[in-house]
């Protein structure tokens, strides 16, 4: 039987990409009630509209900074999903205390409405920024995981389960790269390219759901839940990408490619973990499970591999990159471009 059948269900951020995926997938769960909290109006009345149909779907307008309107949105909730944030690297940086406000102060928000309401789990994501930061989202990932692990063994006699899933770039989420240079293409009949030799880690959004409730569903409490990702060259993807939009949009002119540098805060590359958390991982087929520093020793997960982590993580390598034929099949299999 599905955890989530005839449960309630909260997710917030739940306009956006990943939280739209999440209630697809969910409502095939058969819950008792899926909340969807966002402050976006708009985004609400079109989610709205493409789910007439169901009638366990609702629709709440608000903000992680507001503690008392996330302890209503948690009355009666069995599962909480978090997925609001400040991403924008460089809206991050320009803006870092409005970035601390909704991704630090708003997942302590979360906490406590959490707590408050005896919440059965939560799950809050992250991101590879959050590894060694060098920009503001990153430093507030990292402070918000830390605060969920620590939530843990901070909640006193309450068994909320809390914890993280870190995870990179998921492809065709809004304000990531296919979506722009699908625009700049059709626009300008050119792209923008930070780096051509940059490294990401990428998945596709039905890959990141799964992981997701993978995740949730074997959670004991406190960790963080590293997600094994495929690595793409960003070459590869603006060729693929260039390739498939002249074909399907019979374009004849040739798209140049500016390439404009790393954007401030940006790395060439991302990790998923350090060393140090390298060394204490659990490792499963799909992801590694970083334990929480008090009280996570001697854990054993349904499917946990036994491999002795003694060599240090590698950044990723481009022998590891996946192959353009993988990397377009993704994308049209996954109806990315149209």
């Amino acid at each position: 039987m599905s955890l989530y059948r005839n449960k309630s269900i909260l997710i917030i951020g739940g306009t956006g990409t990943i939280g739209q995926h999440l209630l697809k997938e969910l409502l095939q769960h058969s819950p008792k009630v899926i909340r969807i909290f966002s402050r976006d109006e708009h985004k609400q009345f079109e989610l709205h509209q493409d789910y007439l149909a169901h009638d366990n779907i609702r629709y709440l307008i608000g903000d992680v900074r507001d503690e008392r309107r996330l302890s209503r949105a948690m009355e009666d909730i069995d599962y909480v999903f978090h997925l609001a944030a400040m991403k924008h690297v460089p809206a991050c940086e320009y803006n870092p205390f409005e970035a601390v406000q909704t991704n630090v102060l708003g997942t302590q928000n979360v906490i406590q409405a959490a707590v408050q309401n005896k919440v059965k789990r939560v799950l809050f994501t992250s991101t590879d920024k959050a590894i060694s930061p060098t920009n503001t989202y990153g430093a507030t990932k990292l402070t918000a995981e830390r605060l969920i692990s620590a939530a843990e063994y901070q909640k006193g006699p309450n068994k909320t389960i809390f914890s993280s899933v870190r995870f990179g770039n998921v492809m065709g989420s809004r304000g990531s790269v296919i979506p722009l240079f699908k625009k700049q293409i059709l626009n300008d009949k050119r792209i923008t390219l930070t780096n051509a030799n940059m490294l990401r880690y990428m998945m596709t959004p039905n890959q990141a759901i799964q992981l997701i409730l993978k995740a949730n569903s074997i959670a004991l409490g406190g960790e963080v839940f590293v997600l094994k990702m495929p690595i793409i060259k960003m070459q590869d993807l603006v060729e693929v990408i260039i390739e498939e939009m002249k074909d399907k949009c019979f374009i004849n002119e040739e798209i140049l490619i500016d390439t404009i540098g790393l954007r401030p805060g940006e790395k060439r590359y991302e990790e998923l973990m350090t060393e140090d958390e390298y060394r204490i991982s659990i490792e499963t087929k799909e992801m590694y499970i970083l334990p929480p520093p008090f009280g996570g020793k001697g854990r054993k997960y349904k499917g946990q591999l036994e491999i002795d982590h003694c060599s240090v993580m590698d950044k990723p390598r481009i022998e590891d990159v996946i192959t353009k034929r993988q990397l377009r099949d993704w994308i049209c299999n996954e109806n990315l471009l149209y």
